[in-house]
């Protein structure tokens, strides 16, 4: 049963000043609400908790915030397998709590943009269980993937479809009669059949949630596996081994389908009925940028995580070509290109940076923490600087590294328990964030934490890197600041590269009379480059050295400048 509130359908209070197309600049925080704040000390991260660390997202400097799924769910994935998209799952509050973060939150002139979950249901979902306890002959069966088995009596799966979690795509059912049935697909954990979107009823029902949480006052949705909607007619053998390794590299049977455009094309009439610039964000793995670049033309999305941007090593030469491809495929379609770092699916970057380059986005190795943090910090002052819309992961700004030695009994990750798929180590990115220097859980609420938090984790809190001079915390701040008064910075559509050392990055930004450079030193020596300007900001305290009409870079650091614009 769905929870409702008696209000009436909200429109955006945002003041005027966030002004139009607020999103081709914006940074947008992503808040994993379990391992944010917990306000009732049961462990948990809730809607109260980050309702009542609104003030601190405000005046770090965001934008908006993207809040990963609270709906009611068995949490079989983290919330991710949904029963009730209407509704909040009790571990997180209500629907009462979701209204007064939104409404809070605007106050604030903070948006907020929920995760829709569009391409596989819970199997505890209404429909799924209805299509299971009515057998072969139900109707309902036609809004999911259910197909009979090959082999002599069915016992083999449909085809040779792989789950990214590990293992088959497909699941055998049982029959009411106790006799082996058809299978169903699934493309993460069993408990998430996928939905059929060849059927119409399954269209219809996200068009009403889209309107549900629209009508409450929300300011987009992220749209979790946007590339995975649409499979391919007759779902054909894919007639390779080790599937998971494959993504992000072809067009995929089950992925990345050029049949999700009209769905999207129809969610957007919907949005643009709506007033306050409400927008969607795809987290669509393509093959390439080019492919991403689809999903926002001006009739569909708004914009697109760019995860090959995520993915790319501390490397100059990488680095600089991604950018390249990033803004020129936006380019043609007049989409903002979107910066990430880091997620709740990837080891935080600090940590991937701290390890030699070519081990992937899940890593199980601490590395080396201090030189991981220093160029993090680089790494984050060039992400800003970027023409586009940038996306921050909780816990970032505190320079927060994955936990590695989690052991196995308090993981939770799903594909931990799988053979074959996903390293199943994004517990270590998801451990609760650190407020306070001591206290229980470290300021994250009363009653301990749901992951437990390293010894230490109190010396990267909030309270201990407030208004410390050099401190990650405040170079976001800063950073953030800077971004958003300065005229050449936020929004655009391209760099102009300026000669540079092997392994520095040199660009050039000019908008409203005013001029920007940015340089990074991705290697691990000292290097000079001309004085652009005045220094505006640095990764790490003392990481330029005026002398001689030349700057000296430290090594791993990126340098603001701002310059002339004559």
């Amino acid at each position: 049963m769905s929870q409702h509130t008696a209000d009436q359908p909200q429109t955006s209070t945002l003041a005027a000043a966030t002004g139009p197309d607020w999103w081709r600049d914006a940074v947008i925080y992503q808040v994993y609400p379990r391992s944010f704040a917990d306000s009732n000390a049961d462990g948990m991260g809730d809607l109260e908790g980050v309702r009542s660390r609104l003030p601190y997202l405000r005046d770090l400097g965001v934008d908006a915030v993207w809040l990963s799924p609270f709906y009611a769910s068995p949490q079989a994935d983290a919330g991710y397998d949904v029963a009730d998209y209407r509704a909040v799952d009790p571990m997180f509050g209500n629907l009462l709590d979701a209204d007064a973060l939104i409404r809070d939150a605007h106050a604030l002139d903070l948006r907020i943009i929920v995760d829709l979950v569009p391409n596989h249901s819970s199997d505890q979902y209404e429909w799924f269980k209805r299509a299971l306890a009515e057998g072969p002959a139900s109707p309902l069966r036609e809004r999911y993937h259910f197909r009979p088995g090959r082999g002599t009596d069915g016992e083999l799966p449909p085809n040779d479809w792989e789950s990214i979690f590990g293992g088959p795509a497909w699941t055998r059912t049982t029959n009411p009669d106790g006799t082996p049935g058809d299978w169903y697909l699934h493309l993460f954990a069993p408990e998430q059949p996928d939905f059929n979107w060849d059927h119409p009823a399954v269209g219809d029902e996200f068009r009403s949630i889209l309107r549900f949480w629209l009508d409450m006052g929300v300011d987009g949705f992220r749209i979790d596996v946007a590339h995975g909607l649409v499979k391919a007619p007759g779902l054909p053998d894919l007639g390779a081994h080790d599937q998971v390794r494959l993504l992000g590299n072809d067009v995929m049977p089950f992925f990345d389908q050029d049949g999700v455009h009209a769905i999207y094309r129809a969610w957007r009439g919907i949005l643009d009925e709506y007033a306050g610039e409400r927008i969607f964000v795809a987290e669509a793995w393509t093959p390439t940028v080019e492919r991403t670049a689809l999903y926002v033309r001006p009739d569909e999305l708004h914009q697109a995580f760019n995860f090959q941007y995520l993915s790319a090593p501390w490397q100059a030469t990488e680095l600089r070509e991604i950018i390249d491809r990033s803004l020129d495929s936006m380019r043609p379609v007049g989409a903002p290109a979107t910066w990430v770092l880091s997620n709740h699916d990837v080891t935080r970057h600090a940590t991937r940076f701290a390890n030699p380059p070519g081990l992937g986005t899940q890593i199980r190795t601490a590395g080396d923490r201090e030189l991981g943090l220093r160029r993090a910090r680089a790494a984050t002052l060039l992400m800003l600087a970027l023409p586009g819309s940038v996306y921050v992961y909780q816990g970032e700004e505190l320079g927060l590294p994955d936990v590695v030695d989690l052991p196995d009994e308090v993981r939770q990750d799903p594909s931990f328990f799988r053979a074959a798929g996903q390293d199943g180590f994004r517990d270590g990115c998801r451990v609760p964030i650190p407020w306070t220097v001591d206290g229980p859980s470290y300021g994250f609420g009363g009653g301990g934490s749901w992951l437990p938090q390293p010894e230490g984790w109190g010396e990267l809190s909030v309270q201990a890197q407030t208004g410390v001079e050099g401190s990650t915390l405040e170079l976001y701040r800063a950073a953030f600041a800077a971004r958003r008064s300065h005229a050449a910075l936020g929004a655009g559509d391209s760099v102009v590269w300026l000669d540079a050392p092997d392994g520095v990055l040199a660009f050039r930004r000019e908008s409203g009379g005013a001029g920007f450079v940015c340089t990074s030193n991705t290697t691990g020596s000292a290097v000079r480059v001309p004085v652009y300007g005045d220094v505006v900001l640095a990764s790490v305290e003392g990481g330029v050295v005026l002398a001689d009409g030349l700057a000296e870079l430290s090594a791993d650091v990126t340098v603001w400048w701002s310059v002339s614009s004559d």
